[in-house]
């Protein structure tokens, strides 16, 4: 039986790990065996995933976290190459655009393994974010590229990709999969809404995580002055984490919403169907935002996801305090008709077939 080794590290990835998972056991036509590299440590940012999404235990935890990028890729790269060697796999399937992703399809090629990157070919075109670096870097080795949009598989025509020796497919979002399937799940899975006593009132879920937002005081102070002004007219429900809280902590910030611990998977579904709207730095939560057909404000300079804005369910408002309370009020008034199929259906199955047909070469 041919082999596959699932590189994961963060909480997008285990989601859409969760869908190419359940198939490959209903399959059973390979197996699989996950690696963890521990990016992402908490147990609520981590193994609640494992726990609730019924996602195969990984069989290696790397435990590699808090320190910085070049550490972090390099350590990760030095330990996946010594599991794949004793594993001897026949694939390597990576996510996303974390460390984990990029350290993961490093190490498979330098021992000649084939690698297959879901979330092919997004662009940011912004080198200074780490994220993008690890985009372009592993789809330029990867053997199998698995993009979630046109516009991914443009960028990636535009780069040369029609001349180098990789198969790029059109697949649309495996996401969409995972919300269809455990958003059915998530009203008997979780009690958040009665627990916050959030069922008869109006609400908005934020997140913000990403480096650039919570390491520079002035920047989160912008963004949170934004959710506390917001919050005066329609409740913020901000799940935390770890390292925002750390920041606000140091830098003697304060939020007036609603802060709460970061939630799993099935309270984040509950989250999204009861909220209004979502300010998030997320990507992730950007197209969860749209499966449920809730408008999202991003909390960025730019996103991956072009086509949530081109079509009006999304809006880039920075970190800027009048513009992020803008665009709330903009979506508050008036939500955009979702009636608009952006990312495809039963991806899972078509990835999965994807990755079938090259194990079968």
């Amino acid at each position: 039986m041919k082999k596959i080794v699932s590189i994961l590290g963060a909480r997008p990835q285990f989601i859409k790990a969760a869908v190419l998972s359940r198939i490959i056991q209903e399959k059973n036509e390979f197996s699989e065996i996950i690696i963890h590299t521990g990016q992402h440590f908490d147990k609520n940012m981590s193994e609640v995933f494992f726990e609730e999404m019924d996602i195969p235990k990984p069989k290696y935890n790397l435990n590699i976290n808090g320190i910085g990028h070049g550490a972090m890729t390099g350590r990760m790269l030095e330990q996946i190459e010594e599991v794949l060697m004793d594993e001897k796999p026949d694939l390597v399937v990576v996510y996303g655009d974390t460390n984990s992703t990029l350290a993961g399809a490093l190490a498979a090629k330098k021992l000649g393994v084939q690698v297959a990157h879901v979330e092919a070919g997004l662009r940011s075109f912004n080198m200074s974010m780490p994220e993008e670096l690890n985009r372009i870097l592993t789809d330029r080795i990867s053997d199998l590229l698995l993009c979630p949009t046109i516009t991914a598989l443009s960028n990636l025509k535009a780069e040369g990709f029609d001349n180098f020796d990789a198969k790029v497919v059109l697949t649309g979002d495996i996401m969409g999969d995972s919300v269809a399937y455990y958003g059915s799940l998530s009203p008997e899975r979780s009690a958040i809404i009665e627990k916050l006593s959030l069922d008869n009132r109006k609400f908005i879920l934020a997140t913000i995580h990403r480096q650039e937002n919570t390491d520079d005081p002035k920047v989160l102070g912008a963004i949170l002055q934004a959710l506390n002004d917001i919050s005066s007219e329609a409740l913020v429900v901000l799940p935390l984490h770890p390292r925002t809280r750390a920041m606000m902590e140091k830098f003697a910030l304060s939020f007036k919403g609603l802060a709460i611990d970061p939630v799993g998977y099935f309270d984040m579904l509950q989250l999204l169907k009861y909220c209004s709207l979502v300010i998030t730095d997320s990507g992730g939560l950007q197209k969860e935002a749209y499966f449920n057909q809730k408008p999202c404000v991003i909390a960025r300079e730019e996103t991956e996801w072009i086509e949530l804005v081109e079509a009006g369910f999304a809006r880039i408002a920075g970190s800027y305090t009048e513009e992020l309370k803008r665009a709330c009020a903009d979506y508050l008034d008036v939500v955009p008709d979702f009636d608009i199929e952006l990312y495809g259906r039963e991806v899972g199955t078509t990835i999965y077939d994807e990755i079938a047909s090259l194990l079968a070469r």
